[in-house]
């Protein structure tokens, strides 16, 4: 390989350098980040110590205020909330209630469709049936839901139609626990044919000869899963738990158009990329928002090293 990037003479006598062309051919990705993604960061991060809005039609600043509009932040409004800590708070129960069951779900599935005792057919049929809700667009789904569940939806009219309930019973707006269930909903049956292929691609790759020679030693499927299938898998979860992590603090668009942008019932589905929104689009207080990017970016690079030390600790 290092001879065949090396200089190498022409006819001419001049030497041609292959090395180069690696090097130009990266050049367009360095540029596109960071004029797109390494600059607006910066200037984020900039705009959350100064404060930048608009009034009326015009925008005021930037001016520098220093920390202020992140004491702001965390300073408590005339409810008495905190407003970014109960946004963290919707945001991680939403992400938890889905994220447990999806690791679980596809965790049995992909274990269920690699078992070479079952010897399965038809395997990768049913892995396009598993990703299909993930073509799906989030907003799709979630008019789809709010359709479905609304007070006067085929829910309400199937349960009173049984004769469960003589009243419509409002899932969205009437109790926190059965909206947040919907997010939750939602985001699990999005992602969890992704996670699902994801898990039998690592399982696949994992040596079948370690698992005939635990079958015939004797052991059984869970001492086969605990001690040989989940240590190997450990690198994939890690990739699905941070992942799915990122994804989840970064949630947006299914509670919004649930709760038609509101964070309904009583700002319980809010999550935090939802106050960004409301003040990007809201009052335009570009100070604020950069402020609450900057601590939302704080927050998923926290709870991304704790995952990832979590799951990946050695074992004594």
């Amino acid at each position: 390989m290092e001879k065949s990037l090396e200089a190498k003479p022409t006819t001419k006598g001049k030497k041609v350098s292959y090395a180069k062309w690696g090097v130009i051919f990266i050049i367009p990705f360095f540029v596109a980040y960071l004029v797109f993604t390494l600059y607006p960061q910066i200037l984020t991060i900039f705009y959350s110590f100064t404060e930048y809005r608009m009034v009326g039609t015009e925008f005021k600043g930037p001016t520098f205020v220093g920390m202020e509009n992140y004491v702001s932040l965390f300073s408590p409004n005339d409810n008495g909330e905190i407003m970014i800590l109960k946004c963290l708070w919707n945001t991680i129960i939403m992400w938890v209630m889905g994220a447990v069951i999806q690791l679980v779900v596809s965790l049995l599935l992909a274990l269920f469709f690699t078992s070479t005792r079952l010897n399965l057919k038809a395997t990768g049929f049913f892995k396009s049936v598993f990703y299909m809700p993930n073509l799906i667009m989030a907003t799709a789904f979630a008019l789809l839901f709010y359709g479905i569940f609304n007070t006067v939806g085929p829910i309400n009219q199937i349960l009173q139609a049984f004769g469960w309930t003589n009243q419509n019973i409002d899932f969205i707006t009437g109790n926190e626990w059965s909206a947040r269930s919907l997010v939750a909903t939602m985001n699990f049956l999005m992602w969890f044919g992704n996670t699902t292929i994801l898990l039998m691609a690592g399982i696949m790759g994992i040596d079948e000869s370690l698992f005939e020679s635990a079958r015939v030693d004797g052991a059984s499927s869970t001492r086969v899963f605990f001690d040989i299938t989940l240590p190997l898998l450990k690198p994939i979860l890690v990739y699905v738990a941070i992942t799915s992590m990122i994804g989840g603090l970064q949630m947006y668009d299914v509670p919004s158009v649930l709760s038609k942008g509101r964070g309904q019932p009583n700002n319980t589905t809010k999550t935090l990329v939802m106050l960004l929104n409301d003040y990007l689009s809201g009052n335009r207080n570009y100070g604020f928002a950069g402020a609450v990017a900057v601590v939302l970016f704080i927050i998923t690079a926290i709870f991304s090293v704790m995952v990832f030390r979590s799951i990946s600790r050695k074992e004594n």
